[in-house]
């Protein structure tokens, strides 16, 4: 009895320390090289207040599109009403390698929740001012888009035909995700972007009293987006890829689309930084890059879909850990009182 006990409790062990270290070891392999880094505010690819830089003049820096227009407190995209479009873009491509874009943004209407919609899209692509599908943008683009998805798309439609989520995999929205694409991807508006989403998180941006910002940075390869949604003036991690590759010379922009649903979709700035990495440990890559990539792809996207299964699995993972300490427990007490019993019938 004993031995099959002792062995039960050397396999919870094992197993107990082999989870802790694949914790420990996925922490460590997420940790990020910090390097030290100095901004510097690029105004002609900047938005903000009074907006003067915005027009249809040619010695304005920004152009509307659309259903777009100006107003004291912001740049509107689209108001409040079905069927709209609207963006507004850089009139001049930027060079920069290594830069940061730090977006103040607002999303609201009368809409109730998930009776809202679309989004917005935050853009450095090759192509400007060309109205598409893809939140008030053309399809197959070639550059990066980062979303704010209000709408979920592909959860409606499989509750339309009774189909449910597997476990882990159903997301919340609003949802900030990004996607590379080099002008022969198509952006999957049924299923939300899914197939070509380099990653994301959801962000409650709708309705909401305080400020709202999403930050987008690109230096050495190194795509990063953060959000500051809680009112905390704290940027929360999103998502962060390495290995992503964008050409010099594209345009920032940023658009919005409404369909049968609708919402206000407001750029209150834009602000474009400059960024130079003052690490000796930095690297700079000076391989020109022609058409939009991401290293590892198919890699990256198999790893986000087995983390889609990652909320189950910590469950699971922590559940079988409390009861394996629970079994130790029991495990000591036992052999303890059987000790202490053979002890004492030593004196006797």
């Amino acid at each position: 009895m004993f031995s099959s006990l002792f062995r039960c409790a050397r396999m919870y062990f094992i197993l107990y320390c082999t989870v802790t270290f694949a914790f420990l070891h996925i922490g460590c392999s997420f940790s990020d090289d910090d390097h030290e880094m100095e901004e510097f505010l690029k105004r002609e690819f900047s938005l903000s207040k009074p907006y003067q830089a915005v027009g249809s003049f040619g010695s304005s820096h920004w152009e509307l599109m659309g259903d777009a227009m100006v107003t004291t407190e912001q740049v509107r995209l689209t108001p409040d009403m079905q069927s709209r479009q609207g963006a507004v873009w850089s009139r001049m491509p930027c060079h920069l390698k290594d830069w940061e874009m730090q977006v103040h943004f607002k999303i609201h209407g009368q809409g109730k929740k998930n009776l809202n919609g679309d989004g917005l899209a935050i853009w450095y692509t090759k192509e400007r001012m060309q109205k598409g599908p893809v939140f008030g943008n053309k399809d197959n683009f070639t550059g990066l888009g980062v979303f704010v998805d209000t709408y979920p798309n592909e959860e409606k439609q499989l509750e339309a035909y009774d189909v449910m989520f597997c476990c882990g995999i159903k997301r919340i929205f609003p949802f900030v995700l990004a996607m590379v694409g080099n002008g022969t991807v198509s952006y999957d508006h049924e299923r939300d972007g899914r197939p070509s989403e380099l990653g994301g998180c959801n962000a409650m941006v709708r309705n909401l009293k305080h400020d709202t910002f999403l930050f987008i940075r690109y230096v050495s390869r190194r795509l990063t987006v953060m959000i500051d949604i809680d009112g905390q003036h704290e940027w929360r991690d999103c998502l962060d890829i390495p290995g992503v590759r964008l050409p010099h010379g594209y345009y920032f922009g940023a658009s919005a689309l409404t369909g049968d649903l609708s919402d206000h979709h407001d750029i209150i700035s834009m602000k474009l930084y400059q960024i130079t990495v003052l690490s000796k440990t930095y690297v700079d890559d000076e391989e020109e890059v022609k058409i939009p990539s991401v290293d590892n792809l198919e890699l990256l996207r198999l790893t986000d879909y087995e983390e889609g299964m990652s909320s189950v699995a910590i469950f699971f993972t922590v559940l079988f850990s409390m009861l394996g300490s629970i079994f130790l427990i029991v495990i000591g007490v036992v052999f303890y009182s059987h000790w202490s019993e053979t002890r004492r019938k030593r004196f006797y």
